[in-house]
């Protein structure tokens, strides 16, 4: 897999590359996604798995990762199907934000994130690499829990799943 991020100034502009460990150890503004695949009132959210250099055991949303090419609707649904055997041909763009996160003294997500949606309700398959588990989470559920237990999810995954929710709660998915 190519190493190297899309480096963008705060507009999403690309102004070059970067690779991954450097974007990380410096903080070096990038662009990444996450994917939130939904059915029925559900999220359908990932476990990362207990190896990732930081945010291992977190929950987040279904699919999150780095762009390679400026084609980030099919970079996305490359992942999701890399990550968890998912194709999803319904992906949307709802928003996108972007945040900072110090995770060790040197080691930073600086990232501007592209929110995906997609309705799901097939099978899903782990690259245990990837996602430690999956599970379907009522919309309901996951906000109280999100209130409860904020520990338990990624930094990302805390910032955009409301907005997520709203949205999907709005549209009666």
């Amino acid at each position: 897999m190519n190493n190297e991020l899309i480096k963008v100034d705060i507009f999403d502009n690309k102004i070059g590359t970067v690779s991954k460990q450097e974007a990380h150890e410096k903080g070096i503004l990038h662009r990444a996604f996450s994917v939130f695949l939904y059915s029925n009132g559900k999220l359908l959210i990932q476990q990362r798995a207990f190896s990732k250099y930081h945010s291992g055991g977190k929950w987040a949303n279904t699919c999150c990762s780095h762009p390679r090419t400026e084609n980030l609707i099919e970079n996305a649904k490359e992942r999701l199907f890399e990550e968890v055997g998912i194709v999803c041909d319904d992906l949307k763009e709802i928003y996108v934000f972007n945040y900072f996160s110090k995770y060790a003294e040197d080691l930073f997500e600086y990232e501007i994130d592209h929110v995906l949606v997609g309705e799901y309700n097939g099978n899903f398959t782990l690259n245990k690499e990837e996602v430690n588990d999956m599970k379907w989470v009522d919309f309901d559920v996951l906000s109280k829990d999100m209130i409860e237990n904020p520990h338990k999810y990624a930094t990302w995954f805390l910032i955009c799943a409301p907005r997520v929710l709203e949205y999907l709660k709005e549209k009666r998915c």
